[in-house]
């Protein structure tokens, strides 16, 4: 079963979220998409957010998108980090795991916790955004990984971001 990872604080869902999973849905045929939602990303500051409305909020987002699922994994498997997640989920040996991105996220991956470890047990798909493809192509990622384990989708952006829509 193929299956896509989208992970982050969300704070908040977004429609650009449900984009880049209904695109790799239909690029990929995954079967299902999961939304890992995480109190807190390891590489910025913590969000006022409780995660009980993150995960109502990535719902309601969702919509009748029945393919995409939320799901909060920090109490099971005791941790935030993307490698954690994985080994927990590639326990079901029947799944192949392609990791959702976007091209932001590409720029800083060779920071993220044991990342090359996490190139070699997924796929990696990244999701062009607005303002960041150069500097995610000269990525250390980018270019250690090319055309191996990650793929750079290009695809009709939607320009808006978390960040942005917490300054409103």
């Amino acid at each position: 079963m193929k299956i896509g990872i989208l992970g982050g604080s969300f704070d908040p869902a977004h429609k650009g979220h449900l984009a880049i999973s209904k695109e790799a849905k239909k690029r990929f045929k995954l079967e299902k998409i999961i939304w890992a939602v995480t109190k807190k990303n390891p590489l910025k500051a913590k969000g006022k957010t409780p995660i009980s409305k993150k995960i109502k909020d990535c719902k309601k987002i969702i919509g009748l998108n029945s393919f995409i699922k939320v799901k909060f994994y920090e109490n099971i498997i005791k941790s935030n980090k993307t490698i954690d997640l994985i080994n927990h989920l590639k326990k079901n040996k029947n799944f192949e795991i392609f990791f959702l991105m976007g091209a932001d996220n590409l720029i800083n991956f060779h920071k993220w916790f044991k990342s090359k470890l996490i190139s070699e047990k997924c796929n990696i798909i990244v999701f062009d955004r607005h303002g960041y493809k150069k500097n995610s192509l000269k990525s250390k990622t980018f270019k250690r990984l090319n055309n191996k384990t990650l793929t750079f989708v290009e695809f009709k952006k939607v320009n808006i971001s978390s960040s942005q829509l917490r300054k409103i």
